[in-house]
């Protein structure tokens, strides 16, 4: 847990960075910092705050474009809110975050009136308890209003899914082109940030699920190294690459919300000189999926190269292409080990995969209406983690990811960081065909638990696209220091326009 002093030591950083700009008039593109300097200065209570975004959640995802990315309002909120006004009068504050509201996925425990479903009918009803980074939430002051929706049992059910699609939540849109698709799994969570239904919100990612949708709504993400946050009260699909992190409008308020769920510091990092004599990789391997795309990337690796980074490249990671399949299959014993001891100690009427499997087979109608649940099926077919097939398999992937891939790489070429496109641009929605991933960077870091941050870049024709800073386990810092370095040179993220299609 941080302690006060910590907390005050990067409010204080982040806020001085951010003097010479007035708080916020209102909650569009409003920042935590500028939050907070606002409750402080007394130019809007907490309880305030929750209303006024609780307004724009109604005006913005409920009606008018109809986002749809919140999934469930916490009853409580406007209480909670008010109590810690008074204690801010009273006590002072507890931290930089103290009343502010903030919006977590729909797969992370919260031991309270909302329920934690991961999207699914199957599941839908209250857990017992916080998660331990939901705790440590609420310590450092933060009003949760709401939980995101996601893509059903982040995006684990079926091969051919559609992000952003829950049975519980309905499909969730992307506020720059409403036809295209947020990407999953937490697309909620990246929607509403983008749509400044709240200055950040809490995602989670086994491959891609926080990056990508960041990158496809025009926010920063960050994936922090398996581990840093604790994971236990997420409903899982694999202890061995699952993670939750943050997801803001900019790479400071990313920093601060990491802060809080590591128990850690970042303010250090938030420097923007903090490209002047790096290493910089480029993992080339990544691009050619899309010629709008490398254009995009191409331009900012000469911003890179213009703020004093030294740029190698090509920098390739030996087995990049030989991470997907093994990793598939990994998951698939992770995935029913993980959630059949998951709902056991959840307890309720569902106690294992098989039991969900059924639950949906029962409730087609519902739950299987735009695809099914090949992976379930193929996840409840494998033997358990114990068995030979299993431990052979995660050693190689261990291997691949680490020793032979990424580690490999960053030593043969003394790097500080990897880049390379996030994602794609945003694809259609599609309940045909299922999603449309071009390609992306997310795997391996992933596999190997390795950190991974994403801040806008640019646009294809409107949509946002990403870049990708990923590296060595535990250099979260180093990470952050570059992406927050290219963000205030090139201020790329634009707001959303909500457009009904791309406008050519």
């Amino acid at each position: 847990m941080q302690s006060r002093r910590d907390f005050v030591r990067l409010g204080v950083g982040a806020a001085l960075m951010m003097q010479s700009a007035p708080a916020q008039e209102n909650l569009e593109e409003a920042t935590l910092i500028g939050l907070q300097e606002g409750l402080v200065s007394g130019r809007w209570t907490s309880a305030q705050l929750v209303e006024k975004y609780l307004a724009r959640i109604q005006e913005i995802d409920k009606s008018g474009p109809r986002l749809n990315s919140v999934i469930e309002l916490n009853p409580e909120a406007a209480a909670i809110a008010a109590a810690l006004d008074q204690e801010r009068k009273g006590k002072g504050l507890r931290g930089p975050l103290h009343g502010i509201p903030i919006l977590i996925k729909d797969n992370i425990d919260t031991g309270d009136k909302m329920m934690t479903s991961a999207g699914s009918l199957a599941l839908a009803s209250s857990a017992p308890k916080d998660a331990e980074l939901v705790s440590r939430l609420r310590a450092a002051g933060v009003v949760i209003l709401a939980k995101t929706n996601l893509s059903e049992w982040a995006n684990f059910r079926s091969s051919h899914s559609t992000s952003g699609w829950s049975g519980r939540g309905g499909q969730t849109h992307n506020p720059y082109a409403l036809d295209r698709n947020p990407s999953g799994s937490s697309s909620g969570s990246g929607v509403a940030v983008s749509a400044s239904l709240c200055a950040a919100a809490v995602g989670t990612e086994t491959d891609g699920s926080i990056v990508s949708p960041s990158s496809v709504n025009g926010i920063v993400g960050i994936k922090p190294t398996v581990g840093l946050i604790p994971g236990a009260g997420i409903v899982p699909i694999s202890h061995r690459q699952d993670t939750a992190g943050p997801m803001a409008r900019t790479v400071a308020d990313a920093a601060l919300l990491l802060g809080v769920l590591a128990g850690a510091t970042y303010g250090q990092a938030l420097v923007a000189n903090g490209l002047k004599g790096a290493r910089i990789g480029v993992a080339r391997q990544v691009f050619g999926f899309n010629d709008q795309v490398d254009r995009v990337i191409n331009a900012a690796i000469d911003t890179l190269k213009s703020l004093g980074a030294e740029i190698i490249d090509p920098a390739i990671i030996p087995t990049y292409s030989k991470l997907a399949e093994p990793e598939n299959e990994a998951l698939l014993y992770e995935f029913k080990a993980d959630l059949n001891a998951y709902l056991e100690s959840r307890g309720g009427p569902l106690r294992s995969l098989k039991d969900v499997i059924e639950f949906n087979e029962k409730n087609r109608d519902r739950e299987l209406k735009w695809f099914g649940q090949d992976n379930m099926t193929k996840a409840e077919a494998k033997g358990p983690v114990t068995s030979r097939a299993y431990i052979d398999l995660a050693a190689k992937l261990n291997r691949l990811s680490k020793r032979e891939g990424i580690d490999v790489v960053m030593s043969k070429l003394a790097l500080d960081a990897l880049v390379a496109p996030t994602d794609g641009p945003a694809w259609p929605t599609d309940y045909v065909n299922g999603d449309h991933f071009t390609g992306g960077s997310s795997t391996p870091s992933a596999v190997a638990g390795y950190p991974h941050v994403t801040v806008p870049a640019g646009f294809v024709l409107g949509l946002p696209v990403g870049l990708s800073f990923f590296g060595s386990p535990r250099t979260e810092v180093k990470l952050i220091k570059y992406a927050y370095s290219f963000e205030q040179a090139t201020n790329a993220r634009r707001p959303p326009q909500f457009l009904p299609t791309v406008k050519l």
